[in-house]
């Protein structure tokens, strides 16, 4: 098999296996996602043959793959950016989020909320209360 065709195989079969639901992993630690680059490697190592003082850096140039945590990066972006632009209000109000700023030491939201309920939020507690209503 030609190394174009191996290049397409891991993009089109393998790649969507491994980075499967990728907008979840946009707060997970390094480290988690060092399991999904070391397979990436293995595989684009035996996929092409090279030996192993070839560093994995230039593996990726050569084959233009990005690693897995930056495609991760660009997936969870795109997903996020259609989100917040749904028509649909109780989405976009989920999907908005705002960074903390760079020098701030957390790296996820904190999930117990500030001030008054979201849309989402609201909506639920609504249907709750009426569900309560009609079973009394």
């Amino acid at each position: 098999m030609s190394l174009r065709n191996k290049r397409t195989l891991c993009t089109m079969c393998i790649r969507p296996v491994m980075i499967y639901a990728s907008p979840v992993f946009a707060h997970a630690a390094p480290t988690a996602l060092q399991d999904l680059h070391v397979i990436q490697n293995k595989f684009c190592r035996r996929a092409t043959g090279i030996q192993w003082y070839v560093k994995n850096s230039v593996l990726h140039r050569d084959l233009e793959l990005p690693t897995p945590s930056k495609y991760t990066k660009d997936a969870s972006e795109r997903f996020f950016s259609i989100a917040i632009n749904h028509p649909n209000p109780l989405i976009s109000a989920a999907a908005s989020y705002e960074a903390p700023p760079a020098n701030h030491f957390l790296r996820r939201p904190r999930n117990a909320p500030l001030g008054s309920p979201d849309d989402l939020t609201a909506k639920v507690e609504e249907l709750n209360k009426a569900f309560e209503n009609l079973m009394e």
